[in-house]
């Protein structure tokens, strides 16, 4: 439950803000500065966490990550180091996605038309087979469609259509994408 008035008190319970807490202690300790290729021991601390993790999840060290439990990240996925996975609310990467470096998944804002800009959440999903450039924002509420790119540098604050090239800021239809056989 997010509190009504930003101004006046903690968006978050005293158990979020105490397990975010924890969180970052184990975040320094055990996962930043752990060795690159230890792929599966991030994996494992996220999971003590509540991570929901497939398999042959690539998620490197450097990665920021606001709140494990809000996490569901399907088979085969790659999370570059610099990205900044601010899940205050749910984010879910499905089969093959990458994501690449410096990149910002963002599922808080705040409702200015508001007294205290209350902040909400929404859920971000990258289906299956898309790719986030680098440096890239995408905003709350957006889903990138199966086969998509993200084009480096793109913002994303609207749904991104299915085997579909984007770019820009805000991000537009730039062409199809067609694999080769």
């Amino acid at each position: 439950m997010h509190n009504t008035d930003t101004y006046t008190g903690a968006s978050f319970s005293l158990q979020n803000r105490v397990l975010r807490l924890v969180w970052n202690l184990c975040y320094l300790i055990l996962f930043k500065y752990s060795p690159r290729p230890f792929h599966a021991w991030r994996s494992f601390v996220l999971r003590l966490f509540g991570a929901k993790l497939g398999k042959n999840v690539h998620i490197y060290p450097k990665v920021q990550i606001w709140a494990p439990w809000n996490l569901v990240i399907g088979n085969d996925v790659g999370v570059a180091n610099g990205v900044d996975l601010y899940s205050q609310g749910l984010i879910t990467l499905e089969d093959r996605v990458i994501i690449s470096q410096r990149s910002y998944l963002c599922t808080g804002t705040h409702d200015y038309t508001k007294k205290g800009h209350p902040l909400y959440t929404q859920p971000i999903t990258v289906k299956k087979n898309a790719w986030v450039a680098a440096e890239c924002f995408v905003g709350p509420g957006v889903t990138i469609g199966e086969g998509a790119v993200l084009g480096s540098r793109a913002a994303a604050y609207k749904d991104v259509a299915p085997w579909t090239i984007v770019g820009g800021n805000p991000a537009k239809y730039i062409k199809d994408r067609i694999l080769e056989a």
